[in-house]
């Protein structure tokens, strides 16, 4: 089972990445989790620019999404919605079939982000993605900012990260199965 990571920061630690980092260390057995790092790569969504000439990361970012069976998004909040540059991304697919039936899943490296993720799950939902609200998870740490290691040390944090992981992978599989 392969899984993609998404973090809506471009930061090199921001807190979503540090998050989804600790989801790598902490997948279980079986799942191949990748933190997609192409997201800052884009360029500015232009249909003009789309079809044969598209830049090579658009083509890749098509790619990773085709060929993962459930991706997880771990987003910030910025005035009250996502950040433009996950917002261009999913622009470049909103009219393909990445996302289509495909499971995805919503982390939250804070609890001050609820806009954020509404925004998002309306996004997804439009372009016919399978969200998974029971694999969907809002960390709260006590202190900010957090790093990976210390959400795989923190034993509440950790088993709620697992948790969710496992749940994800169960929708996964059940999706699998009913196709």
């Amino acid at each position: 089972m392969r899984i993609l990571a998404v973090s809506g920061s471009l930061r090199a630690n921001s807190s979503n990445k540090e998050l989804l980092r600790a989801a790598v260390t902490l997948c279980p057995t079986g799942i191949d989790m990748l933190v997609y790092e192409g997201l800052g790569a884009l360029p500015h969504f232009n249909p003009d620019h789309d079809g044969e000439n598209v830049e090579p990361a658009v083509t890749a970012w098509r790619s990773s999404l085709r060929n993962c069976d459930g991706v997880v998004f771990s987003v910030p909040e910025y005035a009250h919605g996502v950040p433009g540059s996950l917002k261009n991304a999913l622009d470049w697919v909103v009219g393909g079939t990445e996302f289509v039936g495909k499971p995805v899943t919503l982390f939250n490296a804070s609890p001050r982000g609820t806009y954020a993720q509404a925004s998002l799950l309306e996004t997804l939902t439009v372009m016919s993605a399978k969200v998974v609200p029971e694999a969907s998870i809002t960390l709260n740490p006590s202190s900010k900012p957090f790093s990976a290691d210390e959400i795989v040390a923190n034993p509440g944090l950790s088993a709620q990260l697992r948790s969710a992981l496992e749940s994800f992978a169960a929708a996964i599989r059940a999706s699998k199965d009913a196709r």
